[in-house]
């Protein structure tokens, strides 16, 4: 069985003033790019069957501007995240599940993208190299299971910004 991966980025935050990082919530461009985000993973990838989602207010609310509609599960490790442990959160995930999607942040979705990715030459992976936008999807495939999921062994199909 084919496995999707779904990393993003959650959408453009706003700072408003006394607001503690984790609470802070999207900037009106980042609920439209969100939306945009989903109307693009609906046309174009498989349904989602899982979210895994940061509990920081701006994922949250990046979730919900998607319109997926996929059971959410809300992990506060995602939040300030490394590769490792997000690889490691995509591992555990139930056998059931063939698409993915993870909402987090910069520079854990970036940095994750980057390390299961089996070659970095492909144009998917130069852009994620430069610059990986708030609201940017990266996705990867993997043949078999969740658990096998290592560094370099995804295919990274494609990365999106959606603007």
């Amino acid at each position: 069985m084919v496995r999707t991966l779904i990393l993003m980025r959650h959408g453009k935050s706003a700072y408003p003033a006394g607001v503690a990082d984790h609470e802070r919530p999207l900037a009106p461009r980042g609920r439209r790019e969100a939306g945009l985000a989903g109307d693009w993973l609906r046309a174009t990838l498989p349904p989602v069957d899982e979210v895994r989602c940061s509990t920081a207010t701006r994922t949250r609310e990046t979730l919900a501007a998607t319109g997926v509609q996929a059971p959410a599960v809300f992990e506060s490790g995602i939040y300030e995240a490394s590769a490792e442990y997000l690889i490691e959160l995509v591992r555990l995930t139930d056998p059931a599940v063939s698409t993915l999607l993870v909402i987090g942040h910069a520079p854990g979705m970036p940095w994750t993208a980057w390390d299961l990715a089996a070659t970095h030459d492909s144009d998917a992976a130069v852009r994620i190299g430069r610059k990986f936008p708030t609201s940017a999807l990266a996705v990867l495939r993997f043949a078999g299971e969740w658990d096998a999921v290592d560094t370099r062994t995804g295919d990274l199909v494609t990365f999106h910004v959606p603007r």
